[in-house]
């Protein structure tokens, strides 16, 4: 049972001090809160208390004197959005803009003009201009004094007020600064461009390296898997995947493009003059002591090149099982299966779901000087002791089929394949796993059970599928709340009748908020929501006879399956992560 949050408890109090409700009714309300899992805005409007258009002049009124935040008030009355929109248009006298600040592209040669301590100062970030007006975004949409000192720095146009989330404001103004800090690096790359030498005579360090240097630094420090630098008309803006969503880190001029996008090719040793074909390379970059690798793909776009380059930390490869995060269940599964003496383990999900590094970890427990191991991989991401790794070349005819082969003539005992692809390179590797070798590898599939479903679309026999499988994986990668902030939520009445079967007996469950340490994320690091189909001996009969994905499902239930969807349940009601993030990643 969640209880009455601090939100609820003050509006209930103002409630019955003003006389609007009795002590009786609120404690119904609380009763209803606590057993229906309602939100107190929609009881108050249910049980005619307030029409929904009063209940937001009231909500309005407790904002602006302070006395609910905006997490109270998407927690339990609206959605941040749908109010901050009202709010926007509640006063006739000077009527404010509403922006989703993420749904818009920011001007960030606005700010330029504006000293930043002052930016700051002020808690305003300059959006966009149109031909009659200059539009900030303000935290505090009533500082006057605010408004007049920002409207100093446009004297030619009317500053318009805009009504944002002041999230989305802190997160773009800490991406600002970010960008501020590089000023001293960008007016170097100029004055190195006008002289047409990217080094003086001393040998100085140029500065276009230098900042090459600090957004591989930014990317490292902040935990980011890959950075996109990506030409536009006006700009060229810097983003990182961190934790599975892209985030802008940087945003340059488009003068600093060319002069960066040279350098990186010069560093992967790839072909400067060539800009209408795709390139691959790769470099090492030490940074605080340690080596990375990163492996660059360019691609031809409108504006440019778009450049991507994938961070491999090499320390990953020696991640251990139990560091994976499996829930207990699906853990001693897997590891049963991965101790098979022969037949296929397939992981499967989508890119960038952590198979690989899946893979890596159960390579990792089994590899030994008594046991030959072989992979075959596009490309080979990360070197491991004890392990042959072959890469696959298309231009020189070796693809995944061919190594295959040929692998199957080095005696291993285990073999890994990064990816099957193709008919062929499954129908080898099943003939493999049906000759006495352990084979690990990769599928694209949703879930474990389409996994079978998808083997046999690729033509392969179902007597051969149910005697070569031992068991599919399937996995997510699901953010973890931030611990600094998350706050305390109460899920909606159809959300919890959705997982109400999969809540231990002591559940909470969190919401994102943001602060510094996250950089107003409200996310902070990843891990794995995963569930496994071991194949018994009636699973293998059922694939045999080419059963319905309904009929698997419901055998595996009864052998005590646990589905992706109930082990992030699980997660997100011991305040591991969000709720809507479950859903995000998984469907029931």
């Amino acid at each position: 049972m969640e209880k009455l949050n601090d939100a609820s408890k003050r509006t209930l109090n103002y409630l019955i001090s003003n006389r609007i409700i009795d002590k009786q009714t609120a404690i119904d309300i609380k009763d209803k809160i606590e057993k229906e899992h309602k939100s107190l805005g929609s009881i108050l409007v249910e049980q005619e208390y307030f029409s929904k258009e009063d209940l937001m002049i009231f909500l309005i009124e407790f904002y602006k004197k302070a006395y609910l935040t905006l997490d109270d008030i998407s927690e339990n009355f609206t959605t941040s959005i749908e109010f901050l929109k009202t709010f926007a248009n509640s006063d006739e006298k000077r009527r404010f803009v509403f922006m989703d600040l993420d749904t818009i592209d920011i001007n960030y040669r606005l700010s330029a003009r504006i000293n930043f301590e002052q930016i700051k100062k002020f808690q305003a970030l300059p959006v966009m201009e149109d031909d009659l007006n200059v539009y900030v975004a303000f935290k505090d949409t009533i500082d006057i004094y605010a408004q007049e000192s920002m409207q100093k720095f446009f004297p030619r146009k009317p500053i318009k007020v805009v009504v944002a989330d002041p999230y989305q404001i802190d997160k773009f103004t800490n991406r600002l600064e970010l960008s501020q800090s590089v000023k001293g690096l960008i007016n170097d790359i100029r004055h190195e461009l006008q002289n047409t030498a990217a080094e003086d005579e001393k040998g100085k360090v140029s500065g276009v390296l230098k900042l090459i240097e600090v957004v591989l630094k930014t990317a490292i420090f902040q935990g980011g898997s890959d950075i996109h630098i990506e030409p536009a008309e006006n700009n060229c803006i810097v983003r990182l995947r961190k934790d599975g969503m892209l985030e802008e880190i940087y945003i340059f001029d488009s003068d600093i493009y060319p002069p960066l996008s040279s350098r990186l090719k010069l560093l992967s040793d790839l072909d400067i003059a060539e800009k209408r074909k795709p390139q691959d390379g790769r470099f090492s970059y030490v940074i605080n002591e340690k080596e990375f690798d990163f492996r660059v793909s360019t691609l031809p776009i409108t504006n440019g090149e778009s450049i991507v380059m994938r961070i491999l930390d090499k320390s990953k490869t020696m991640i251990e099982l139990q560091s994976l995060g499996m829930h207990p269940k699906t853990h001693k599964r897997f590891e049963a299966a991965m101790k098979s003496p022969y037949g296929i383990l397939f992981v499967t999900g989508p890119t960038g779901s952590g198979k690989t590094t899946t893979l890596y970890a159960a390579i990792n427990a089994v590899k030994s000087v008594t046991t030959k191991l072989i992979t075959v991989e596009d490309p080979v991401e990360y070197q491991v002791n004890l392990i042959q790794q072959v890469n696959v070349n298309i231009k020189a005819g070796l693809t995944f089929a061919s190594a295959l082969k040929s692998i199957l003539r080095q005696d291993p005992d285990i073999i890994m394949i990064g990816e099957v692809r193709d008919q062929e390179t499954l129908r080898i590797a099943i003939q493999a796993a049906l000759t006495g070798h352990l084979v690990f590898s990769t599928l694209h599939t949703n879930d474990a059970i389409s996994a079978v479903s998808r083997i046999m679309d690729m033509g392969i026999e179902p007597f051969l599928i149910s005697g070569a499988l031992v068991a599919i994986q399937a996995q997510r990668l699901i953010r973890r709340l931030c611990p600094h902030c998350k706050t305390k939520m109460t899920l909606r009445d159809d959300n919890f009748k959705m997982v109400e079967r999969f809540l231990p007996e002591k559940y909470q469950f969190y919401k994102p908020k943001g602060c510094k340490r996250c950089n107003n994320n409200g996310y902070a690091g990843r891990e794995m929501v995963s569930e496994i189909l071991p194949i018994s001996e009636e699973l293998a009969r059922m694939i045999a006879r080419s059963a319905s994905k309904a009929e698997m499902t419901n055998q595996a239930i009864k052998e005590g399956f646990l589905s992706m969807f109930e082990d992030g349940v699980i997660r997100a009601a011991r305040g591991i992560t969000s709720f809507e993030e479950i859903l995000r990643v998984s469907k029931e």
